[in-house]
């Protein structure tokens, strides 16, 4: 099956880099998780919440385990997350366009991690 379908199948996410920035995709990103009926929590340590929704600064603070985590930030932060996303035993990653690069990816499949990152998988896109 295939992997972005059973992705977007998962209806609990996280959004690390979820921002209160409506121009930014961390914004849009979250917003269109949430208008497609999905559990979405934001993830930034940044800010403290989203149109009135918490913002968690970590995923170990989220108030339930995320089944899919979707990347919204540079690749430096992104890798630094991927600890964290192993040890709360979460094991679907998604990376948006210009969130990784080789060392990112190289850990998270050191670390067994399912991902999507090829091709400019977006999830505004795949959810239109």
């Amino acid at each position: 099956m295939d992997l972005k379908k059973t992705m977007l199948d998962k209806k609990v996410w996280a959004v690390i880099g979820a921002t209160p920035d409506t121009s930014k995709f961390g914004y849009k990103i979250y917003k269109r998780l949430k208008n497609h009926g999905y559990t979405v929590y934001g993830v930034n340590p940044n800010y403290t919440e989203v149109e009135g929704e918490k913002i968690y600064r970590s995923i170990a603070e989220l108030p339930e385990k995320p089944e899919c985590i979707d990347m919204v930030v540079s690749p430096r932060i992104s890798e630094k997350f991927l600890d964290e996303i192993k040890e709360n035993g979460i094991e679907y990653v998604w990376f948006q366009p210009g969130t990784f690069d080789t060392a990112v990816i190289e850990k998270a499949e050191s670390l067994n991690l399912k991902i999507v990152y090829k091709n400019y998988a977006c999830v505004l896109v795949e959810l239109g």
